[in-house]
């Protein structure tokens, strides 16, 4: 069960990192939702590294 909640985990960060992408190629990118998704990717990030 723990390798399929890492492999959420990991897919969820993927996710993220292309709606980030997507956001930042925006011709006015909104400074505040790159900032939520970094910090969405950060907490995924730290919850991998503990699994």
């Amino acid at each position: 069960m723990e390798s399929s909640h890492v492999s959420a985990l990991q897919a969820k960060h993927q996710g993220l990192e292309s709606q980030l992408r997507q956001e930042m190629s925006r011709p006015a990118p909104d400074d505040a939702k790159i900032q939520a998704i970094k910090k969405q990717k950060l907490r995924l990030k730290e919850e991998l590294a503990l699994n």
